[in-house]
Order: C-alpha cells, then structure tokens, then sequence
C-alpha cells in the first residue's frame, strides 16, 4: 500500500486506521487521535531504532524530557529542537517513504 503524507493526514478524519499501515504509522495515527496509550503499546512492541524514536517522541509528547532523552539515545537521535507537529511529520514521511516498512 503506497500512501503520501497528506493521505496519511487525511486518514485521521477515519475510526479507525487505513488496513496495511505498519504498526510504526498505526502509532502514529493513534498518538494523532490522541490516543498516546495505544501508541505507547506499539512503541514498546520491538527495539528497534524507529520503535526507540517513536518511543522518545511519545515521552516528549507527554512531557517526560528524561525518558525521551533516554529513549533519544537508544534511537541514536538528538532531541529535536522542532515542534511535536513537526517531528510528528518528519517521522510519518520517513516511514511512508520507506514503503510502510
């Protein structure tokens, strides 16, 4: 399934998420739906480097900045000095370009 960022976007207005998302951009459309726990659940599935940023950036969401640091350094990432919104994005188009993997 090949899905542009605004496509993604526009999915949210759903009740759900589009079938074939990877679990990566169904946390995403969760956290977007405001619902952090499922996102929460997605991001402690695996420990992987993405699965470690989705889980920094859900800690930063929720204010906790010494749990997102932490899990900043598991992801090899630097805290981002962008808004939520923006990470938020960056994050989507990164895993939607890399074919919903």
């Amino acid at each position: 399934m090949t899905m542009t960022l605004n496509e993604f976007e526009q999915s949210l207005s759903a009740p759900t998420p589009p079938a074939g998302l990877t679990p990566l951009l169904q946390a995403l459309w969760h956290d977007a739906k405001d619902d952090w726990h499922a996102a929460h659940e997605i991001a402690q599935a695996q420990n992987t480097a993405h699965h470690c940023r989705l889980h920094a950036y859900l800690h930063r969401k929720e204010g906790d900045a010494w749990n997102a640091r932490y899990w900043y350094d598991r992801a090899k990432q630097p805290v981002p000095s962008v808004s939520l919104q923006e990470e938020w994005k960056a994050m989507a188009q990164e895993w939607l370009d890399l074919g919903q993997s």
